[in-house]
């Protein structure tokens, strides 16, 4: 029974799929008719121009070739299979051409040339989307968000100092990739190879044990386009990925925290290390400017998301640069912030869901967005559990208070969660839907 209804399935599918080139929005049919319309046209002219003499001899021909079959065989007869002949070749035809243009652009395997035309007009039609952060949250929410527009543009901070990208810094003098390199991983077509192949950490070697394969690259990039927002222009256009990624300044930047107790704190690694409360962070030099192409992006945007990620080392980074968190002040566009599911160790131990909000609105001066995003499902036991060693727990949703500081509530279950490891982070696919839903108004946030 499986096996006689698959190519009936088959058959569906295959049809649909002829159809779909019918479909409005592929910008194909006008110009197939313009071609064939120019066909025709040269052919009338080159008749024209030879004095319509090869025109009478294949009308001669084609009619003494009619008179025969039609003598032969009767014409209810002989018409409707030149017909049907005439139909298929041209069907054919379209079919091999377009098999054959679908080999040639690499279209990926079970995928047809249509469904990706289809995808990409889709995608291109999408909200023009800004978001900002850094770290493994900004990663997670560009690789959902790349299913509903190819118009997105992420803003990474370029503050880290630790692991591959501080030692990269400290002894090349580029500016850190890291965080630049998972926003392109994930905003590649391929992304779970680039992904693999980005992250790939060589394990030997004088001066490479430690240095990730990405990283390597978007330095390499930097010396050879000049700066390293060129770099990320020529990576993303060799590895087709769907939007931008532009750093938040070109500058040197170095975070620096005056704690509770009185110790000042330099480098972004050592901050989360100090095992204290974050009183105020700044950074070196200060007041950096702005990447213009950062700017701009903010100001054509249409949705503007902020966060996931690191309170002080991911996303408060981006807004100590004046121009940006101005930009996203003065824009006109919805706005929300995404807030963390788990507190981090070093960061904001104790802190609620206002005190997120309190931090951002302290450090920018000025409201910058409309709506919080918050997680209502807790974690299991284990991941509890897990977390609770680490002096980690869920982000408390203080609800009043939210009200308070004038925030809608965005409640969503958007979390992705390892039984076994107990590990807890957003899911990308109920992240991004969640947000474009409360974006395109058809989902009310809950106050």
């Amino acid at each position: 029974m499986k096996n006689s209804s698959s190519p009936i399935k088959k058959n569906i599918r295959h049809r649909n799929r002829v159809f779909k080139w019918l479909a409005p929005g592929l910008f194909i049919k006008r110009w197939l008719l313009l071609s064939a319309g120019g066909f025709c046209l040269a052919v009338v002219g080159t008749a024209i121009w030879s004095k319509l003499t090869p025109i009478y001899r294949i009308l001669s021909f084609v009619s003494r070739i009619l008179e025969f079959l039609t003598t032969v065989i009767p014409s209810y007869i002989s018409g409707p299979i030149v017909l049907i002949a005439g139909v298929f070749l041209i069907f054919w035809g379209q079919s091999r051409t377009v098999d054959s243009i679908t080999d040639v652009l690499g279209v990926g395997k079970g995928k047809k040339l249509v469904d990706m035309l289809h995808d990409r007009r889709r995608l291109k039609r999408g909200p023009k989307i800004v978001v900002v952060g850094g770290g493994t949250g900004l990663s997670t929410l560009l690789r959902g968000l790349k299913e509903y527009s190819s118009n997105i543009s992420a803003i990474v901070t370029v503050a880290d100092d630790g692991g591959s990208s501080g030692r990269l810094r400290r002894e090349i003098g580029v500016l850190p990739p890291g965080d630049i390199r998972n926003c392109i991983a994930a905003l590649a077509d391929e992304e779970e190879l680039l992904t693999e192949l980005f992250q790939y950490r060589f394990e030997a070697g004088d001066g490479l044990i430690g240095h990730s394969f990405g990283n390597l690259f978007l330095t390499a990039m930097s010396k050879i386009t000049g700066d390293l927002e060129q770099a990320v222009i020529a990576s993303s256009k060799v590895l087709a990925i769907s939007g931008k990624v532009l750093p938040s300044t070109l500058s040197d930047v170095s975070l620096w925290a005056e704690m509770e107790d009185g110790r000042i704190i330099e480098g972004e690694s050592n901050i989360p290390e100090a095992k204290g409360k974050i009183k105020t962070i700044g950074c070196m030099p200060a007041n950096p400017p702005a990447l213009p192409a950062a700017i701009k992006a903010i100001k054509e945007a249409e949705y503007i998301i902020i966060g996931p990620g690191s309170l002080y080392t991911s996303i408060i980074p981006n807004l100590l640069v004046p121009e940006i968190r101005n930009a996203i002040a003065k824009a006109n566009v919805p706005r929300i912030y995404v807030c963390n599911i788990m507190t981090q160790p070093g960061e904001t131990e104790g802190y609620s869901v206002a005190d997120h909000i309190k931090e951002i609105d302290r450090v920018s001066k000025v409201k910058l967005f409309d709506a919080v995003l918050v997680h209502g499902k807790p974690p299991t036991t284990v991941s509890l559990q897990r977390y609770a060693l680490e002096n980690s727990h869920p982000v408390y949703l203080d609800r009043q208070e939210i009200i308070e500081l004038n925030r809608r509530i965005v409640m969503a279950n958007v979390m992705d969660e390892d039984p076994i490891r107990g590990h807890v982070r957003h899911n990308s696919i109920q992240l991004a839907r969640v947000l474009l839903r409360w974006y395109s108004g058809k989902w009310q946030p809950k106050i």
